[in-house]
């Protein structure tokens, strides 16, 4: 019981991360009661959000348990005390592949769980877990109890300190973001614990409150518009509309009327009033994807309404006071659009009175592992399989790829493999079912797919970098091609983008 005597200490430090704090709890837990894993789940609405692991894949800090796909934690969370499942419990567990073994054992054989209660309310749940059957039997699991009280009193004074509420709080609020965006029954949440992915989520929460314009860059893929949801998410006018537009799928002959409304008769086919995205958003926040692709004429009626506040529909003399947010994002590089005047200064530094960039995934350490927990339990979700994993050959494979598509590639990729892996495996419904580096069909190293001639480093030291970045792209584009048969739909999902981006771009580039 010495061990505990550091918990008790920790109990007062506010100089502790979260992940610290919550690793030493655990690491204690499995001194006092020897398991092969152990975690710390909290409780978020209708589902079980791991907050650390022992024992455990590192993607599992990226899934997210439904209670109502989970039996086991959903029992736990409803038990009185310490709840054990003997080895012949017919319900699925959770973690079935995913404790960490040099023995093969894919299953697990014995679990026990106790719900941890703070200020008399369920706030989530201490799990433990053997590969050997019959392990937990000869346990006091009053000690457990008590240890869970003690867990409980370290979240409550991480709470009371503030570190612990602020991530809360600033978590739930993205999340419900995510949910907003994707309208999906799971939210694909905000995932990360990388260095990169904290300082864009402070930079967020800073911005947030604020009025000022924000300009969202990042390659395609890293999740520009989920940054902008967070925005609003945060701000003061939550509560109000946040309306999305891709400028990139407006025809030139249309942006006037999608932004600003147009009156009957203002050409042909406006049969009726309609009312602009601006108005639309009054009061909220209006979203402008890929705003770069904005034609130049249209761009000097948008800095009029974002300097004065008013705009008039196409078509009419009538002006119309509105007050939005603007947030922008692009992936392009548009002080060099400026530069080449294809893009208004004054409107470049208009919109970007806080410029915000997103990192991409190659930046952000091991959070390809959590969000390719994410992704697989959503698959397993999905394709109402029991248990779904990622072997370790396809963990490293993830983490050795440069990602040019990032988490929007991540999640294709994972939705592929888990289909090759279940063709592979023979049967309708394994009990567990292994993802491995063949299924991912990804190379070892980022650059295998792209074989430089002898001599090309010191050459490519000579080229001009957006040369490089073309020809890269270029080979990337039609690589995919001759995969896909010459199917640019089919090429532009593989490559994480939009239909008509991809068009644009490889026109550009010599290709169309």
């Amino acid at each position: 019981m010495s061990g505990i005597i550091p918990l008790v200490d920790d109990l007062a430090r506010d100089d502790l991360a979260d992940v610290e704090r919550y690793g030493r709890l655990l690491r204690v837990l499995r001194q006092l009661l020897p398991s092969d894993a152990v975690a710390l789940l909290r409780l978020e609405g209708e589902q079980a959000v791991p907050l650390a692991v022992e024992g455990l894949s590192t993607d599992t800090l990226g899934r997210r348990f439904r209670l109502d796909e989970h039996p086991r934690l959903a029992a736990i969370l409803q038990g009185q005390g310490t709840v054990h499942f003997a080895a012949d419990c017919g319900l699925p567990d959770p973690y079935d592949g995913l404790v960490e073994s040099v023995h093969g054992h894919l299953e697990v054989h014995d679990c026990m769980g106790c719900a941890l209660y703070i200020d008399g309310r369920p706030w989530g749940m201490l799990t433990m877990d053997a590969l050997t059957p019959g392990q937990f039997e000869q346990i006091q699991r009053d000690r457990l109890e008590a240890f869970a009280s003690l867990a409980a009193a370290t979240v409550k004074a991480g709470e009371r300190i503030g570190t612990l509420a602020a991530r809360l709080s600033e978590e739930q609020a993205l999340a419900e973001t995510w949910r907003a965006a994707a309208g999906q029954r799971t939210p694909p949440e905000v995932v990360g614990q990388s260095a990169a992915f904290k300082a864009l989520r402070k930079e967020i929460a800073l911005v947030a409150p604020s009025d000022l314009s924000v300009l969202i860059s990042g390659e395609t893929g890293v999740g520009k518009e989920l940054v902008a949801r967070g925005i609003h998410r945060q701000s003061a006018r939550k509560d109000k509309p946040m309306v999305v537009i891709n400028c990139a799928a407006l025809p030139d002959a249309l942006v006037e009327s999608e932004l600003f409304g147009h009156v009957r008769g203002a050409f042909t086919g406006a049969v009726g009033e309609r009312r602009g995205k601006f108005e639309l958003a009054d009061g909220g926040t209006l979203f402008l994807d890929e705003v770069g692709e904005l034609p130049l004429a249209s761009q000097a009626k948008l800095l009029r309404v974002l300097q004065s506040g008013q705009l008039q529909r196409v078509g009419s003399d009538r002006e119309h006071q509105v007050d939005v947010r603007v947030i922008a994002a692009t992936n392009l590089d548009l002080a060099d659009a400026v530069r080449q005047g294809r893009f208004r200064a004054d409107l470049y530094h208009r919109l970007g009175a806080y410029p915000l960039r997103v990192p991409p995934l190659r930046e952000r350490e091991r959070d390809v592992l959590l969000l390719a927990g994410f992704f697989i339990e959503e698959a397993r979700s999905r394709m109402g399989l029991r248990s779904l994993r990622l072997s370790a050959d396809a963990q490293a494979a993830l983490l050795g790829y440069d990602w040019p598509g990032n988490v929007r590639e991540l999640e294709h990729l994972i939705g592929r493999a888990v289909l090759r892996a279940l063709a592979a495996s023979g049967t309708v419904r394994p009990r567990i079912l292994t993802v491995d580096a063949a299924a991912l069909e990804l190379p070892v190293h980022s650059d295998a797919s792209v074989q430089a001639p002898a001599g090309a480093g010191q050459a490519l030291q000579a080229e001009d970098l957006r040369k490089a970045v073309d020809d890269f792209q270029r080979q990337r584009i039609a690589a995919t091609l001759e995969r896909t048969a010459g199917n640019w739909t089919e090429s532009a999902r593989l490559l994480g983008l939009d239909r008509a981006n991809l068009n644009r771009l490889a026109k550009r580039l010599g290709l169309k």
